[in-house]
Parts: structure tokens; C-alpha cells; sequence
């Protein structure tokens, strides 16, 4: 072992595996950043003198005789005004062009906060996507994933929520965004001139798939300083969970520890539970609140990410294709949001809570409507209505580009009531139906 400028350098690896190297060293840290020939690494595992090393670009080609050289410190990212509008990758160095930003730098991946300095979630965060603030409201502090299909939209919802949500900052963590992903999102953010407010980390399907593990660290690491030390309201936008559960597969794997359920570490739940519990409302007023992305393989709701994901986060947004109106829409059936009970009505308007629970009834009696249809029973003249209803529901109300305030939600509702069906049908309260109803 040699020393210079208190850094550690060995060049002596005992053993090589296709993504780890060991060697004897002393006076390391679990986490701590590495170079291995150039290439840079983290340490995964210490027994006694022996550390192991994951090498984040693999290690073909690293020789026994390499260069290791211990940095002394876990990954940081450095934190400040000037990230704003910046994009950044797994390490937090700029991709965008951009010179390096300055800033105090902080360790990533710390623990959660404390319950006891934790407040109940009670503040609206409205993202202008009508099928979540009307039937799946999202409360500031709360954890909740976008479930959807490979081949649906999600980064086109994800750029929306991103311009169109009421926070004082965004954030996204990219995992294996291919590379017209993340030009979308460069050019999406910079065409609306949103990105003084929206902070980027991103990892491409180029870099390799390992780093994917830093990206929700640096990401919520950063708004944790927002939030907690400048009382902000941060939006996290993570995509995508599976690509990020993929990579502690192959972590897992090359580590030779025996896989769970569907090859998934047996880690897999705290693992998630890490990074979702750093949601949170501090009482001072600053908050962090999570919406991730975890993408299905056909469809499947029972694999152990999504299964695993829907017992720590509170509720979930499904993303379907309806082919009557051939747009993408948010699932009234499939999605739930626990939390929305606490602001809707209170911070919305009054009848908030009676229109969603009617529409999502109507649309409900509209699929018994067609289901009478294709197994060739008759329709009512009502069942006619419904399925006419749910028609308008899905374009006006459900349909993803959709892009109005809750209040104009609400009164396209009623509006559609009023078209559709008679008083006595939506079963409203009289007081309501008083106030609102269109004529």
C-alpha cells in the first residue's frame, strides 16, 4: 500500500468476478467510492481485512496487479440554488454541458426521517392530470408508483406531472432512460421554461446498468436539502423502479447470493422501502413527496417489484389504453390513492368527494353495460346513457392529456351528469345538486 494526499492506493487484487474485485486493505468504509484501473467502484462488503468492490462498468480487462485507490468517502452530491435546471449522472457530474456546479456537498443514502419529526400529509399537490387530482388525489409527503406497461406512455405522464404539478421544485431520477428519453425530457423542459425549478439525474440505457443504483439517492438526497433546510415543496419523479430493481438483480447475482422470488435479491423490500420512505412532510412545511414509475412485464400486478412496491407505497395509478376513445387514461378501477380522503373536500371544493365517487359509479354501471352488450342481452335506454357517459368521461376527464384545475374537474363532471342522466340517477346530495347542477 502506498499513500498520497491521504488517499489509499493497493495494487494487489486476490480475486476477480465479472462485476467485483477483493483485495486486502485496511482502514475502509462500507460505501465508500473507489477507482479500480481508472474505473470507479463502491465497497459492498468487509470481512475483517478482506474488502469486496463492485465495479460499476465491470471489470473485463482489470488485471490482478491494477490500481485501487480508496477516496475515503461514500458518493456525495453537491447541493445548491445552482442545480436548478441542470442535468446531472449517477455521480452527480453535469451531462448537460454546463460547467460544474458548486455547492455543499452531502453524502447520499442516509437513513429516513424520524417519525416523531414526521406531520400527518395534509396539503393538495395538484398535478393538472384530471384522472389523478379528481379520482386519485395526491397529498404532499406521500409515496405512491405509476404502474404501466413498457410500451405506454409513462415519460410523456412523468414530463407532465413535471410542468404542470404545484411544487417548488422537481426532481427526476432517470434509470435506463434510453437516449431519446432523456432528449425528450431535456427538450420538453427547456421548450416549456420550466427547468429553473426542475433538478435531472439520469442514467441511460449507454452508461452502465449498475449506476442506476445511485440515481434515487442523489436524487432524494437533493431534496432533502430543499425540503428540510429551505422548507420547500419537492416533487420526486422516479423512472423506472423495475430497471432499478433489474440492477440489484445483477448486483445480487454477480455477488452469488441466492435469488428470491422471480431472481429478485431477497433484499428486494427494504431495498425499495429505502428509497420510498424518504417521502415526507416535515412540520415546518417543506415536504417530499414520491411518484415512481414501475413498468410491468405483460401486465403482470403479482411480480415481486409491483407486489413488493404496492405494500410499501399508499395506493398506485394504473395506466391503461382505452380503445374507445384510443387514448392512454388513468384506470378509475385499478387505481387508489390512500391518502386523498385528507384534502379532498377540505382543500378542494365541497363537492369534491360525492362527484368522484358518482362518476366512478356511472363508468362502473357503463361497463355492466357492456358487458350485457357482448354477451347479447338488450341494453336499457339507461345503459345506453352510461355507456355514452363513460365515453365523455374517458375523453374529457380520464384521458392523460388532459390539463384543467380541479374546479374546472369538477364542473365537467356536472356537466356530463346533466347530459347523460336525470337528477334522481346521480344519487347526489340535494344541497349539491342545488349549487351545481348544469342545466
Amino acid at each position: 500500500m502506498t499513500t498520497k494526499a491521504f488517499q489509499r492506493i493497493y495494487t494487489k487484487i486476490t480475486q476477480i468476478t465479472k462485476a467485483t474485485c477483493t483485495l486486502r486493505a485496511t482502514g475502509v468504509g462500507y460505501d465508500e467510492m473507489a477507482v479500480v484501473a481508472g474505473r470507479k467502484a463502491q465497497v459492498v462488503k468487509i470481512q475483517g481485512e478482506e474488502v469486496t468492490l463492485q465495479v460499476f462498468a465491470g471489470t473485463e480487462g482489470i488485471p490482478t496487479d491494477a490500481e485501487v485507490v480508496f477516496l475515503g468517502k461514500p458518493p456525495t452530491v453537491k447541493v445548491g440554488d445552482a442545480l436548478s435546471g441542470r442535468f446531472f449522472d449517477a455521480y452527480g457530474d453535469p451531462i448537460d454541458g454546463g460547467p460544474a456546479v458548486e455547492g455543499d456537498e452531502r453524502e447520499i443514502g442516509g437513513p429516513s426521517v424520524n417519525p416523531v419529526r414526521r406531520q400527518q400529509p395534509s396539503k393538495l399537490i395538484a398535478t393538472g392530470i384530471a384522472g389523478i387530482d379528481l379520482n386519485n388525489t395526491i397529498v404532499t409527503g406521500q409515496k405512491i408508483p405509476f404502474f404501466a406497461d413498457p410500451d405506454q406512455p409513462y415519460n410523456e405522464v412523468m414530463a407532465t406531472v413535471a410542468l404542470r404539478a404545484e411544487a417548488d421544485k422537481i426532481i427526476l431520477g432517470g434509470m435506463g432512460l434510453t437516449h431519446d428519453d432523456y432528449l425528450y425530457y431535456r427538450n420538453t423542459f427547456d421548450n416549456a421554461g420550466a427547468l429553473d425549478r426542475i433538478i435531472s439525474f439520469v442514467n441511460t440505457t449507454e452508461n452502465p446498468p449498475v449506476e442506476r443504483l445511485l440515481i434515487p439517492d442523489m436524487a432524494l438526497t437533493t431534496a432533502e436539502y430543499f425540503a428540510y433546510e429551505h422548507n420547500q415543496k419537492v416533487l420526486v419523479l422516479l423512472t423506472d423502479m423495475t430497471l432499478y430493481s433489474d440492477a440489484l438483480s445483477i448486483v445480487s447475482n454477480r455477488m452469488d447470493q441466492i435469488p428470491s422470488k422471480d431472481s429478485m435479491p431477497g433484499s428486494l423490500y427494504s431495498d425499495l422501502a429505502k428509497i420510498y420512505e424518504k417521502a415526507v412532510q416535515f412540520p415546518e412545511g417543506g415536504s417530499i413527496t414520491i411518484i415512481a414509475v414501475t413498468t410491468l412485464s405483460g401486465g403482470d400486478i403479482t411480480h415481486a417489484i409491483p407486489d413488493n412496491t404496492g405494500y410499501i407505497t399508499e395506493g398506485q395509478l394504473f395506466l391503461r389504453r382505452d380503445s374507445d376513445i384510443g387514448k392512454v387514461i388513468v384506470d378509475p378501477f385499478r387505481s387508489l390513492s390512500r391518502l386523498k380522503q385528507l384534502v379532498i373536500g377540505k382543500q378542494t371544493r365541497e363537492d369534491h368527494p360525492q362527484v368522484m365517487n358518482t362518476a366512478v359509479r356511472l363508468y362502473a354501471d357503463a361497463a355492466n353495460a357492456k358487458t350485457k352488450l357482448e354477451n347479447g342481452f338488450d341494453l336499457s335506454d339507461y345503459d345506453e346513457r352510461a355507456i355514452a357517459f363513460a365515453l365523455d368521461y374517458s375523453e374529457k376527464l380520464l384521458a392523460i392529456d388532459v390539463n384543467i384545475g380541479t374546479t374546472k374537474m369538477l364542473d365537467t363532471a356536472w356537466e356530463l351528469f346533466a347530459k347523460h342522466f336525470n337528477k334522481s340517477e346521480v344519487a347526489i346530495k340535494q344541497e349539491f345538486i342545488d349549487k351545481y347542477w348544469k342545466d
